[in-house]
């Protein structure tokens, strides 16, 4: 089985208000045979949404664009999203946004792991940009994309 890390960040710009747009960000990270990361970005625009709700989709679109089932440790600086994974909080809202992370993980193996946010993990810093730039562009732009992937450190995660 394949051992993956996913590093994520949900962005809502304008959180709680009739304005908010979100946007959400994922990098996948494989380390081959040779030990050579290989990357991958993924993100969503996801329109009106929470900061909450953001963070739950960036943790869901990492583990859909797996292709196989993995062995996955999932990095996020959301609390929310890694204590409810977790078990340590409840799912009381967002019902239809867990039940997505839910069925993106049940192939896998994955463990949740909490990372302080904007306190220097370099790809976990990425992240928060790339999100933070799809919710200001209002899509998913291949190249906001492209551009995170091109800064990605060379040792990582």
């Amino acid at each position: 089985m394949k051992r993956i890390t996913i590093v994520c960040d949900g962005s809502s710009l304008g959180n709680g208000r009739d304005e908010a747009r979100a946007g959400a960000v994922a990098v996948l990270i494989y380390v081959n045979g040779e030990g050579k990361a290989q990357h991958k970005v993924v993100g969503e625009y996801l329109g009106h949404a929470t900061n909450n709700q953001a963070e739950i989709v960036a943790a869901a679109i990492g583990l859909e664009a797996l292709k196989e089932p993995c062995d996955v440790q999932v990095i996020s600086d959301s609390r929310y999203v890694i204590e409810t994974r977790n078990g340590n909080f409840r799912e009381k809202t967002n019902h239809d946004f867990w039940k997505r992370l839910r069925d993106a993980a049940r192939p896998h193996k994955v463990s949740w792991t909490w990372t302080r946010g904007h306190s220097g993990h370099p790809v976990q810093e990425l992240c928060d940009k790339a999100a933070k730039k799809i919710a200001g562009l209002g899509v998913a732009d291949q190249t906001v994309l492209d551009e995170t992937l091109m800064r990605m450190p060379v040792a990582s995660p």
